[in-house]
């Protein structure tokens, strides 16, 4: 956790934990130290764990700067169904038994998705449609429709294989949502794909080993 003195604001990093939001860790910090200009720099999914930089008072200001930074994901991926959400906000559903194929044509597979990628971000994100969050109409079951976007994988990498799970690590740029990337990733294999874990390790220089708890904060 990096500190600074009050009048300047804090810069705090934060292990979120699973099942919470974004929005549920900057409201706990807004209670615990008694401070009402709070945010984080880059939203984690509640499904996910992992970095989570919050900045208090004067420091929120540089909030744009740090999630500009690249960053790096660890999780996991099962593939053979997918979900409309991406992960196990949803039921998965069966698309295609995985067990054809080989540990090669996986990370061949992955290899497809690093450099510069059109993207559709998930239906389940926080991305504006018709000045709504695209998540609360497709909770409802209406149509959402989005427009692909451009990101850049820096890497990745299939750490293990072992079918139907996939282990991996990705560094990716501003914008990249990881849902979306193992759904194609899912597609391109045409066996389908959906996330069952993710963790975030790394933004910038900043990594979750320097992190700490919600508790430990003070």
């Amino acid at each position: 956790m990096m500190d600074r003195p009050a009048d300047d604001g804090r810069v705090l990093l934060v292990d979120k934990p699973l099942g919470w939001t974004s929005f549920d860790v900057v409201n706990k910090i807004r209670k615990k130290l008694g401070i009402k200009k709070v945010g984080h720099a880059g939203t984690l999914d509640p499904l996910a764990t992992g970095l989570l930089i919050i900045c208090t008072g004067k420091k929120t200001r540089a909030i744009e700067q740090y999630m500009g930074l690249d960053k790096t994901y660890t999780g996991t991926i099962v593939l053979g169904a997918e979900s409309p959400s991406g992960d196990l906000e949803t039921e998965p559903i069966p698309v295609a038994d995985p067990t054809h194929l080989s540990d090669e044509q996986i990370r061949e597979a992955a290899r497809t998705f690093t450099g510069a990628i059109e993207q559709i971000p998930p239906a389940h994100s926080a991305v504006k449609v018709g000045g709504k969050p695209a998540y609360l109409l497709a909770r409802k079951g209406k149509p959402v429709e989005l427009k692909p976007r451009t990101v850049r994988i820096h890497e990745f990498e299939i750490t293990s294989i072992n079918l139907p799970e996939v282990t991996f690590r990705v560094t990716c740029s501003k914008g990249t949502y990881i849902r979306s990337l193992v759904r194609d990733f899912g597609a391109h294999l045409k066996v389908g794909a959906y996330l069952s874990a993710l963790r975030r390790t790394r933004i910038g220089d900043f990594r979750v080993e320097d992190a700490s708890s919600i508790d430990a904060i003070e």
